[in-house]
């Protein structure tokens, strides 16, 4: 609390200054040679790359901005393995290959609407046919080891009937609906943002067509643990095509915890179910080898902690001899993949900014496969093991690499979709830079600052806070930071405590206590770069979405250094949010006790209780749409700022959900808003 003590020492001498109208005229100037807003329509993306059983072809995905919709719509592209004849294939996206390569299944918008799978031939008819016409999104599709079936998950809605003794309506009368009943704790935004009630299940359909069938029932969630949502974890199925395991809740007195679920297995044919984990935890992500005697899975035992990194094991397909193979490597792992000779396990993990490929062997040690500053995402291994994956660096957006397993130094890039965008831009120049905070903690962060910058000069700075909170900023490519550096900021933003990539303690360090000493390393962060010399300490700025929201509003009610802040999509009041967000577990799993029993400690850590001290002009932004930081906690927020009379401004995004920027035009709006805010306002004095 010492940035607390020393801007309140000073709050008298303070004043506020504002840079012409409010609200402001258009801030940003259109560039051909730096990437400003405009530049947005055209970017791409790049995922799912997918390299064929034998190694021949490579199919993935790319996003691009729908100008007339505005939308982000996603084609298939295919390729050689080499790289050549790089060619459209379809609409739609998330591809997986048949087994004997001679297919593929993918989601595309199909009748009655939404996502829907289809399946193309891979020959030279190239065959296409809708398999599924369901009334929800499938999602995480995997072919059946013959290729005659294919699985997927989806929301399956559970509606809550009151039945009453209603008069009938008159012939032609059009009455107001009945409410919409919710008797329980488990529901989710429908497409029209009302809440619906439901659970994931687990589902196969004829790979030809034909009516799914559900295996997984009940008042729990299969193959989608925490939220609910399908694609947050995994399934898979067992080599003999009869068995399918997957994560979820088997026991729903366990959702008392909402991060508790299971390895489980179930019959294809009759849909008989069983626990495979003995201990209870956080277990998911379930892949079985290629012979079918191992199944590999990811998370850690039962812990009071609010962050636990998440562990490589294996097991025997029955569930006995569950032992971990990850090591001391104390990292997240994700994109578990055995190896063809069922030796061992091939994963990604999250280490401080960057994401890389290791082998976890059944005996042995673990071993790093990739290396370097880059996030690196795993699609698959073919048969012959070369290894098809998505990479993005400081500089470089995503786009499509392959490697040998035998040779992974030797990287090709096969893609460069965002050539023709970038090739006459000039981006900022990435720094990274590590800090000593309180208790001798070091924390990591990066700068990025304007192509044309000068450390002679004086320059603005803004620091972005990430959300989770256990979350981690990393070194890939930022449309958004390189778009503040090419309008003159200096663009700060860093891992504090609580972030992943730095092991369970470093993780857990806010257990409890959150906000707490990431906000010490926030500050320790700024105070480093300002003790550069080339920061214009009048005008700093702070902003964050999510957690970062949280965070970005806990610094302006402990210090009033920033000229600025644009909290986005925020949690101000702990008690409010228990009750009123879509993940009601969530809140609780912070403190140790209810609110209804020791409200203190929720008041203490919740923003809104500091607003008297707040002096920042502040911008709010959320989605009208949010369940999971809901509009009520910024309009708490933003009520509390103008009874105080502190300049401030609600923008409630159209359309949006959690974020204000899954619309490209809201992400465009979100960039230039929040510019605007910032030139709008500086101090007229500094505090130390």
């Amino acid at each position: 609390m010492r940035y607390l003590r020393s801007s309140l020492g000073a709050l008298a001498v303070v004043a506020w200054g504002v840079v012409g109208p409010s609200p402001a005229p258009a801030q940003e100037k259109s560039s051909d040679t730096l990437l400003t807003v405009n530049h947005y329509l055209d970017f791409e993306t790049v995922s799912d790359a997918r390299i064929s059983p034998d190694g021949r072809r490579i199919i993935y995905s790319r996003r691009f901005v729908d100008k007339q919709r505005d939308n982000f719509e996603t084609a298939l592209w295919i390729m050689n393995a080499d790289g050549l004849e790089n060619r459209f294939l379809a609409r739609g996206a998330s591809p997986v290959w048949s087994p004997d390569g001679t297919r593929i299944a993918y989601l595309a918008e199909g009748p009655p609407g939404g996502p829907q799978v289809f399946v193309r031939w891979m020959n030279a008819e190239g065959a296409t046919s809708q398999v599924t016409r369901a009334e929800h999104a499938p999602a995480d599709i995997a072919w059946s080891p013959d290729g005659k079936l294919i699985g997927f998950a989806m929301f399956e809605p559970k509606p809550d009937v009151w039945p009453i003794d209603m008069p009938s309506q008159p012939q032609g009368a059009q009455w107001t609906p009945a409410p919409r009943y919710v008797n329980d704790l488990h529901y989710r935004a429908d497409r029209r943002g009302f809440l619906e009630s439901g659970f994931v299940h687990l589902y196969v359909v004829p790979a030809e067509g034909g009516t799914p069938r559900q295996l997984t029932k009940g008042d729990w969630h299969a193959g989608a643990r925490f939220d609910g949502q399908p694609g947050a974890v995994g399934w898979s199925w067992l080599p003999d095509g009869r068995t399918i395991v997957f994560d979820g809740l088997m026991d729903p007195a366990s959702d008392k915890n909402y991060r508790d679920s299971d390895i489980n297995a179930v019959d294809v044919a009759t849909g008989a179910m069983r626990k495979l984990t003995a201990v209870r935890g956080t277990w998911s992500q379930p892949v079985a080898s290629p012979d079918g005697q191992w199944i590999a899975y990811a998370g850690y035992a039962y812990t009071p902690q609010t962050y636990k990194t998440a562990e490589l094991f294996v097991m025997r397909r029955d569930g006995t001899g569950a032992r971990m193979i990850s090591g001391a490597l104390d990292r997240d792992v994700g994109s578990l993949r055995w190896a063809t000779d069922n030796s061992g396990v091939y994963f990604t993990a999250g280490d401080r900014g960057t994401n890389n490929m290791h082998f976890a062997p059944l005996a042995g040690a673990v071993r790093a496969v990739t290396t370097g500053q880059h996030m690196f995402s795993l699609g698959s291994i073919s048969q012959t093991g070369i290894v098809a994956g998505v990479r993005t660096s400081a500089l470089e957006p995503p786009d499509v690499i392959t490697f040998a397993l035998t040779t992974p130094s030797q990287v090709t890039r096969l893609t460069s979709v965002n050539a023709d965008i970038l090739g006459n831009k000039r981006l900022g120049a990435i720094e990274e830079v590590w800090v000593t905070s309180t208790s001798g903690t070091r924390v990591q962060g990066w700068l990025i600052k304007p192509p044309n910058f000068d450390r002679a000069r004086q320059w603005p700075m803004i620091m972005e806070i990430h959300g989770g909170p256990h979350g981690m900023y990393n070194v890939g490519f930022s449309y958004m930071y390189q778009n503040f550096a090419a309008n003159g900021y200096v663009v700060l933003y860093t891992n504090p405590r609580g972030s992943t990539g730095y092991g369970t303690d470093f993780g857990n360090a806010i257990n409890k206590k959150y906000p707490g000493v990431d906000y010490d390393d926030l500050m320790a962060a700024v105070d480093t770069v300002v003790g550069r010399g080339y920061i214009d300490r009048s005008r700093m700025y702070v902003g964050g979405c999510s957690g970062g929201g949280v965070l970005s509003s806990w610094v302006i009610g402990h210090t009033n250094r920033f000229a600025g802040a644009a909290v986005r999509c925020p949690v101000m009041n702990w008690i409010s949010f228990a009750g009123n967000a879509d993940i009601p577990y969530f809140g609780h799993a912070w403190f140790e006790k209810p609110y209804w029993e020791d409200p203190k400690p929720w008041l203490e850590q919740s923003p809104l209780m500091y607003v008297g001290n707040v002096t920042t002009p502040t911008v709010i932004m959320t989605g009208e749409l949010d369940l999971r930081t809901p509009m009520a906690q910024s309009e708490e927020y933003y009520s509390a700022l103008k009874m105080r009379g502190i300049p401030t401004a609600l923008l409630r995004f159209q359309g949006e959900f959690h974020g204000t920027s899954s619309k490209p035009s809201n992400f465009m709006r979100t960039q230039l808003y929040m510019m605007s805010w910032y030139q709008q306002h500086r101090r007229d004095r500094v505090v130390p």
